[in-house]
């Protein structure tokens, strides 16, 4: 995959948003700031301006030049132009999930009264919806994707895994969504308990398919010798 600043502007403008964001807070913000926020949404851990204002910003500089490289040393590299639009909205949605921590912790920093619990919810759960959609998109690779020994070693495995999760994908990010209306935290325990049984039956499925799947190819050095 060849750097363009036509797919690369917006995340750029993202992340000179954020750490923006960070800086014109900065003077007005108080010493010590919430970073870390429970199930129920009360903040359980304090840290300091920098932690506050730029961890996230930070962390979202860092995901950028990460999946910007990855494809430079993936074995399946060569897969990459055949779903290089949906890789770039899946590396724009992390990054508009992480301003959008930092539009809650500005806003935090501010004096604004922010329930954290909807926000992660409501984010979190919208990122879940777009990647879902984004899934059946995704070709074999080993980094981006529902990664399991069998979805790498058959297509198969890969592309009906991949359509299988990404309605898995949806419902459960709507799912998180609707108990940021009930705002309890046992009800945003059930939606990651389901999440959780959810991905292993994905994983349990990879398995299946590779199984009847004739065409499966086994990992390097896997084979018995001669």
């Amino acid at each position: 995959m060849r750097f363009s600043w036509r797919t690369e502007w917006s995340m750029a403008l993202l992340l000179v948003v954020m750490f923006g964001l960070a800086a014109w807070t900065w003077n007005v913000a108080p010493d010590r700031l919430p970073v870390h926020w429970g199930i129920s949404g009360q903040p359980d851990r304090w840290g300091g301006k920098f932690e506050g204002l730029l961890l996230a910003p930070c962390i979202g500089l860092g995901i950028y030049l990460l999946m910007l490289f990855l494809p430079r040393i993936d074995p399946g590299r060569l897969n990459y132009e055949s779903f290089a639009g949906a890789y770039h909205t899946v590396r724009l949605i992390a990054l508009l999930a992480l301003a959008g921590v930092e539009v809650a912790v500005v806003l935090v920093a501010r004096g604004y009264d922010v329930n954290m619990s909807s926000v992660v919810s409501v984010g979190v759960g919208a990122m879940f919806v777009l990647l879902g959609n984004l899934f059946s998109k995704l070709r074999p690779n080993w980094f981006v994707g529902l990664r399991t020994p069998w979805t790498l070693s058959s297509k198969l495995a890969w592309v009906r895994t991949h359509r299988a999760g990404g309605w898995v994908f949806i419902l459960f990010g709507l799912l998180l969504m609707l108990s940021s209306l009930v705002r309890t935290p046992s009800a945003l325990i059930a939606v990651l308990g389901i999440g959780a049984i959810a991905i292993v039956g994905l994983a349990i499925y990879s398995y299946v398919v590779w199984r009847s799947d004739p065409d499966k190819t086994p990992p390097a050095g896997t084979t018995p010798a001669e």
